[in-house]
């Protein structure tokens, strides 16, 4: 089942799709607006990562599709935590020249559907580092997430610290969203 947006569908990330993630996964500029700990992977490496996907994991990666453009990015619903009722969300747009045209926020407002409407959850996680402020405010400007915390020197990157800002959306902030901005009535 894909799931789709106004503009995106979010799909199963498929073997086609290796060589470009793989271009992704090395791209400095890319890298340093991620959480994590980043190393030069190899097409080896990215196939591995590949093959160790599966839909009984409560880790699920989306490929970020249009189909005017093809692959665009990688979103992601990980720590699924089916008692308590909540997931970790993160995306990625691959090529800068994608981002600013309404892409990343349908990919959200996709994975706050999906999550909310047909998981049941009742709240996601997101975090961000403090200087990614194109991300935090997509996240808490268009798609109803709320910062809900600073982590100090969380992240270490170019021999500087950074905060990790650490944002979320429940299920009520999403379904106030909608019922404001009716969303999902563009489609």
């Amino acid at each position: 089942m894909n799931i789709k947006g106004n503009k995106v569908v979010l799909r199963a990330v498929e073997k086609e799709d290796i060589e470009l993630l793989h271009k992704w996964s090395n791209l400095p500029e890319i890298n340093y607006m991620l959480g994590g700990w980043h190393f030069p992977s190899s097409m080896q490496d990215q196939e591995k990562w590949y093959n160790s996907l599966n839909l009984s994991s409560n880790n699920q990666k989306f490929a970020i599709h249009t189909d005017d453009l093809g692959l665009i990015g990688m979103a992601n619903l990980v720590d699924i935590n089916w008692k308590d009722r909540n997931a970790f969300h993160g995306m990625l747009l691959g090529d800068k020249n994608m981002r600013g045209k309404g892409y990343g926020v349908d990919t959200i407002m996709a994975i706050n559907r999906y999550a909310f409407e047909e998981l049941g959850l009742m709240r996601m996680n997101g975090s961000m580092i403090s200087y990614n402020e194109a991300s935090i405010g997509v996240y808490t400007k268009k798609c109803g997430w709320e910062v809900e915390g600073i982590k100090k020197n969380h992240y270490f990157r170019k021999n500087k610290w950074w905060d990790q800002v650490v944002v979320g959306i429940t299920r009520d902030n999403y379904f106030d969203l909608i019922k404001q901005n009716k969303y999902w009535e563009k489609e």
